[in-house]
C-alpha cells in the first residue's frame, strides 16, 4: 500500500498526455501524421518512409526478408533438415547437442519444445537478471519438466544489473533493454564454448518479429555503448557482467565455433497456432504482451516508452502479424484502443520497479523528464559509418549469408 501523497504522484506520473512529444516524433493528431495503408507503423519512428502506395518501409522489408531469408516451405525444409543432421552429429559423445535460451516466453518455450520433437538433446539456458514474473518461472519449470531438458540458470550479480538498468534510465535513451539482450547472448555464448557445443537455438523469428524501428532500440550488440552509458551514469564496476567484446563478435560471427540458428524461420510458425499447443501439451499459460514474462520489460514497454517517447512496440509487433496474415489492421487498430496494460498493473509496476530499483517517486520522476536522447549521443560502435559493414554481419545469421550474398536489403 502507498499512502495518499504517494498515491498522488504514482497519478501524475501515470500521465502519459503530460510528458511533451520528443523532436522528431510526429503523432496522431498532429501536423504531418501518417501512417501505413497495409500496416500499422507510423510516424512515430521518425525514420519511416512510404512509397507511392503509402506503404512504408517496414512493409517493404517484410516482404524481402521472407522471399529471401525466408524462402519457400520447401526450402524452409531442406534448411531444417540439414542443419538438425549437422546438430546431431556436432553433438556425438556429448551429454547435449545444442543450446536453447528460455525465458517462459511463447517463442522460447516452443523452441524448447520443437527440438524436442526433432530429437535433439539442448541443454536449456535462463538468465536471471532479477525481474522474471512468477508465470515465467512456472512456465519455464513446467516446459522443462515435460520435456526432459536439462536447466542452466546464470543469476546476475544485482548490485552489478541494477546500476547499469540505472545509467541506462539516466542516460535517457530508449535502449533500457540493451543490457538485458547483451548479457542474455553473451551468456549462450559462453556456455556453448565451456560445453564445446557450436550451435545455439534462437527463437528470434521473421513472422512475428520482423518490424522493429532502428530509433526504437539499439545498440543490442554493442559493448562500447553499454560501457560508455555506464561510465557516464554507473557507480558500481561491471566486474561479473556477461558481455561480448567487438573482437569477441568478430571472431564468433567469421568462425566455426558457435553458430546461431534461429530455427523458427524454418518451419511454418504461426503464433496463435503455437500458443494452443504449448497450452494444450506443456500447460503453459500467457503472460498478456509481447515480452511481458518479465516484469520490468512489461513496466518498460507499456509505460516507459509510449509515455516518454511516444514509441508503442505493439504497432511493431502488431504490423508484423499484419503482415504475415495472422491478424488483420482493422483488428490491430482494435487492439491499439486498449492501453498496452491495465491501470492497476501499471500502478503496481510502477511502484514495485521504483522500489526495487532503489529510486524514489521524486527521482523516477525526475528520469521520466529529462530530455529524451539516442545511441548518437554516446560513444558507440553503432554511429562510426566505417563499421556498417560490420553491422550487417552480426545482424544476420551465419546460416543466412550465403543466401543473401548477392542480394541487397531495401532501405
Amino acid at each position: 500500500m502507498v499512502n495518499m501523497t504517494a498515491s498522488a504522484t504514482v497519478s501524475r506520473l501515470l500521465d502519459f498526455d503530460s510528458y511533451p512529444v520528443p523532436s522528431g516524433i510526429v503523432v496522431e493528431g498532429m501536423p504531418g501524421y501518417r501512417i501505413c495503408s497495409r500496416c500499422i507503423m507510423d510516424t512515430t519512428d521518425p525514420e519511416i518512409t512510404f512509397d507511392e502506395h503509402g506503404v512504408c518501409n517496414h512493409c517493404a522489408a517484410y516482404d524481402w526478408k521472407v522471399r529471401v531469408l525466408l524462402g519457400t516451405p520447401d526450402e524452409q525444409s531442406r534448411r531444417l533438415d540439414a542443419v538438425v543432421s549437422q546438430i546431431k552429429s556436432s553433438g556425438v559423445g556429448r551429454d547435449y547437442d545444442c543450446v536453447i535460451g528460455v525465458s517462459g516466453g511463447v517463442d522460447s518455450t516452443y523452441v524448447a519444445y520443437l527440438v524436442k520433437q526433432l530429437g535433439l538433446r539442448p541443454l536449456a539456458v535462463h538468465m536471471d537478471n532479477g525481474w522474471n514474473s512468477e508465470l515465467a518461472v512456472s512456465n519455464i519449470q513446467k516446459t522443462l519438466d515435460v520435456l526432459g531438458i536439462d536447466l542452466y540458470t546464470e543469476v546476475l550479480d544485482w548490485d552489478e544489473f541494477r546500476d547499469l538498468q540505472l545509467a541506462f534510465l539516466k542516460a535517457s535513451t530508449p535502449d533500457s533493454e540493451a543490457p538485458t539482450d547483451h548479457a542474455i547472448e553473451a551468456v549462450l555464448t559462453r556456455t556453448a564454448r565451456i560445453h564445446g557445443l557450436k550451435y545455439i537455438i534462437g527463437g528470434s523469428n521473421i513472422r512475428t518479429e520482423a518490424t522493429l524501428p532502428r530509433a526504437w532500440s539499439q545498440g543490442l550488440r554493442d559493448w562500447k555503448y553499454i560501457r560508455s552509458v555506464h561510465q557516464r551514469f554507473g557507480s558500481v564496476p561491471l566486474d561479473s557482467f556477461p558481455h561480448l567484446t567487438l573482437i569477441d563478435i568478430i571472431r564468433n560471427t567469421i568462425s566455426n565455433r558457435v553458430d546461431f540458428f534461429n530455427i523458427l524461420n524454418s518451419t511454418d510458425y504461426n503464433k496463435k497456432n503455437v500458443m494452443s499447443i504449448l497450452e494444450k501439451d506443456l500447460g503453459w499459460i500467457y503472460y498478456g504482451g509481447k515480452h511481458y514474462e518479465s516484469v520490468y520489460t512489461r513496466f518498460f514497454q507499456a509505460f516507459i516508452l509510449p509515455a516518454k517517447f511516444k514509441f508503442d512496440k505493439r504497432k511493431g509487433h502488431l504490423s508484423t502479424l499484419i503482415c504475415s496474415n495472422e491478424i488483420t489492421k482493422s483488428e490491430a487498430l482494435q487492439i491499439l484502443k486498449d492501453d498496452a496494460a491495465p491501470r492497476q498493473m501499471l500502478e503496481d509496476d510502477l511502484v514495485f520497479a521504483v522500489k526495487k530499483l532503489g529510486l524514489t517517486l521524486a527521482q523516477f520522476d525526475q528520469i521520466m523528464h529529462l530530455p529524451p536522447k539516442t545511441i548518437r549521443d554516446y560513444p558507440a560502435y553503432e554511429n562510426s559509418m566505417s563499421h556498417e559493414a560490420l553491422r550487417q554481419i552480426y545482424r544476420i545469421p551465419r546460416h543466412l549469408k550465403s543466401i543473401i550474398r548477392n542480394h541487397s536489403m531495401p532501405s
